[in-house]
């Protein structure tokens, strides 16, 4: 599997529909397409419109694969992109800011 980062612009209104988005993301990557995708971690992040949007980490077999698990769990995958390399300069913190 190779490493992408995914954008997901807009998809979500409020910070309450998270936890749904999420558990229904896990159910599907990890028991219906556990061969083919792996998420990792997501940062989501304040959109111009006020509606919240994220930048996600998955593992995968291909870009189509992605597509399949946005489809399927109704999430947005507008950009794609096969990372070439990872820099760590210091590790995430616990939690973000609010």
């Amino acid at each position: 599997m190779k490493l992408y980062a995914i954008r997901r612009p807009r998809g979500w209104h409020s910070p309450d529909e998270l936890p749904a988005v999420v558990e229904r993301s896990k159910q599907v990557g990890d028991e219906e397409m556990s061969d083919d995708i792996r998420w990792i971690r997501s940062y989501v992040v304040h959109e111009p419109d006020g509606s919240l949007g994220s930048i996600c980490i998955y593992e995968a077999s291909s870009p189509e694969k992605i597509r399949e698990h946005a489809s399927r769990t109704d999430m947005p995958a507008a950009e794609i992109f096969e990372v070439a390399d990872t820099l760590v300069v210091r590790p995430d913190p616990v939690a973000a800011a609010a």
